[in-house]
């Protein structure tokens, strides 16, 4: 079953469009959507382009990733629209796009464990070289405003001086080490942000994402939350590759989607918003089980492998404080229960 036919999911994509933020200044727009084939960029295509459906709003989407052939079978039902336009681009590279955009959102970037190990000078130079295109690209085109997607990887080691990170928070990182390259890279690419926003006057925001999941999640993703799903959809025991101790902050895709939205149309210029929900604060060893108890399964326990360990975080609690955003009037849409349920399904579904 094709996502975009489960009622489900087409609920989840109405919630948002339905719910409170500035859509004046979403409607009518155009966006250039790097990093359109991920998690988060699809997920975002299908709530815009539902809402053109819905709400006839006029927005035009640049849909941007590096394979024509895997942006056409993500968006194939979008093809004939008027509204949807697909880019093969190579984000580290320059790109031309003719068109004029308001809203760029750069969400390219590798974002799980084995990438980190198996594509190292990727994942950095995603976040350097491919954030400096993007912002060239957005002088050029006087863009309205940019999110550069970050990361709660950027707060690194919580040094036990804090409960949750706020904003404001630097905590320790090696950087010399291999698995350092993303949380440094997006580090300096936030430095960029500044930089071109004093220098060219760009309106930037900076969301700081945690831990995300959903059914638009990519079936090769490594992260231990993304294989404890993939066990829930073969309806297989969870396999936890530590004691599971780690607390960390997790979110939903369709609240993170929501939540960058939000930002754009109410966020303030060259301000970093941490996006997390205080429910999905938890121990990795209870996501585990709360995903297991949904087919009656068992939480067992597996060695990783020396490649796959060398890309695992050292963060052991890693919780992202909300106020700033829900400071500006944002409020999550679902709850987790919802979320886990409608992950499992949505995509045991798909490969119907």
């Amino acid at each position: 079953m094709v996502l975009l036919e489960n009622e489900i999911y087409r609920a989840e994509l109405d919630k948002i469009n339905q719910a409170n933020n500035n859509w004046k200044k979403i409607d009518h727009h155009s966006f250039l959507i790097i990093g359109a084939t991920g998690m988060i960029g699809s997920y975002m295509i299908d709530v815009l382009m539902r809402r053109n459906e819905k709400n006839q709003s006029n927005i035009h989407i640049y849909a941007m990733g590096r394979s024509i052939d895997r942006l056409k079978k993500r968006f194939s039902m979008y093809e004939e629209s008027t509204f949807f336009h697909m880019v093969e681009a190579d984000v580290t590279q320059p790109f031309m796009l003719d068109k004029e955009v308001d809203y760029i959102f750069h969400g390219a970037s590798n974002t799980h464990p084995r990438a980190y190990t198996t594509d190292p000078i990727g994942t950095i130079m995603t976040n350097l070289m491919g954030t400096q295109q993007v912002l060239e690209f957005a002088v050029k085109k006087k863009a309205q405003r940019v999110a550069f997607l970050s990361t709660v990887e950027i707060y690194g080691e919580n040094r036990g001086d804090v409960e949750k990170f706020t904003e404001d928070y630097c905590g320790y990182i090696d950087c010399n080490t291999l698995r350092a390259g993303y949380p440094e890279g997006k580090r300096a690419g936030e430095s960029l942000c500044q930089a071109y926003i004093a220098k060219h006057d760009l309106d930037i925001i900076i969301p700081r994402v945690c831990r995300t999941f959903g059914p638009t999640m990519l079936l090769n993703d490594s992260k231990a939350s993304s294989q404890f799903i993939l066990n829930a959809v073969n309806n297989e025991d969870i396999v936890l590759k530590s004691e599971g101790n780690q607390y960390f902050s997790y979110a939903y895709v369709g609240d993170v989607v929501y939540a960058l939205l939000y930002l754009l149309g109410n966020g303030e210029n060259g301000e970093a918003y941490n996006i997390a929900v205080p429910e999905f604060d938890l121990h990795l060893k209870d996501l585990a089980h709360g995903l297991a108890a949904l087919n009656q399964k068992e939480v067992i326990f597996d060695l990783p492998d020396e490649e796959e360990r060398r890309g695992f975080s050292t963060a052991s609690q890693a919780i992202l404080a909300s106020d700033k955003i829900d400071s500006i009037g944002w409020r999550p849409l679902f709850g987790l229960n919802e979320a886990l349920k409608n992950t499992v399904e949505l995509i045991r579904n798909e490969r119907i």
